[in-house]
């Protein structure tokens, strides 16, 4: 648990239908944070707002695609509608594809991978920044991958792509850190998500019990929004510490 720290914090979570968005919604909202649920999946979505609201959160849902900007805008407008601002946004908009080693990967893959990957991280920065600088006062979290920090079996796209990220997001907080903007950037280690099963050959039994849980993720995403305003985190690193 990360104390009261959380209580009563309007937080948006991009691509919270699965994986580490929804364990990060459902950690927050435990918390007592109040919710914006954004993704593509609509059911998904309904489905999780329930789970939360019968435990007794708030939670409200967006449907729409995080690389266009009406809706990242619309997400952020909920949140500031409903809740009367945004006080963090969680970038958890990620994917991968089977074809990603370069002998592999289409011009088309890459931009897939770029699209989603690195252009989401762009669009909802430039939806949220307008309410974080006129509060004053604003938090993005952007779930990046230990992929970005040393190179795997991940593909060159996916790399790519979630080090742009990471990139992004330090010279995001160096433009904006006098608007009060704080950035921070979370790496994960091979973690049990179903984009695990896009690799050429899907993990083992054995590997998946090695693997962070996206729980994990979702506790350390909770420890740097707990942290008080007057400090921040620039990057965090969480690998699994079994083999």
């Amino acid at each position: 648990m990360t104390g009261p720290e959380l209580a009563g914090k309007r937080i948006v979570v991009a691509g919270a239908s699965s994986g580490m968005g929804r364990a990060t919604a459902l950690a927050a909202a435990a918390e007592g944070a109040r919710l914006v649920l954004f993704a593509r999946r609509a059911e998904a979505l309904a489905e999780l707002e329930q789970e939360i609201v019968k435990a007794g959160g708030e939670a409200v849902v967006v449907a729409g695609d995080a690389t266009d900007p009406t809706a990242a805008g619309r997400a952020v407008a909920a949140a500031v509608t409903r809740y009367g601002g945004v006080d963090v946004l969680v970038n958890s908009v990620g994917t991968n594809i089977r074809q990603r080693s370069l002998r592999d990967l289409s011009a088309d893959g890459w931009r897939d991978l770029i699209t989603t990957n690195l252009d989401a991280a762009f669009v909802l920065t430039q939806a949220v920044l307008p309410t974080f600088r006129e509060q004053g006062d604003g938090l993005l979290v952007h779930i990046s991958s230990s992929a970005a920090k040393k190179a795997d079996a991940s593909g060159v796209g996916y790399q790519a792509s979630k080090a742009g990220v990471a990139a992004l997001a330090h010279a995001t907080m160096e433009e904006e850190r006098a608007n009060g903007v704080r950035v921070s950037v979370v790496y994960p280690g091979f973690t049990d998500t179903p984009l695990v099963q896009q690799r050429p050959t899907p993990p083992t039994p054995a590997q998946l019990a090695a693997a962070l849980r996206p729980e994990d993720v979702a506790q350390v995403v909770l420890t740097v929004m707990s942290v008080p305003n007057r400090a921040y985190v620039p990057e965090l690193l969480l690998y699994p510490s079994r083999p």
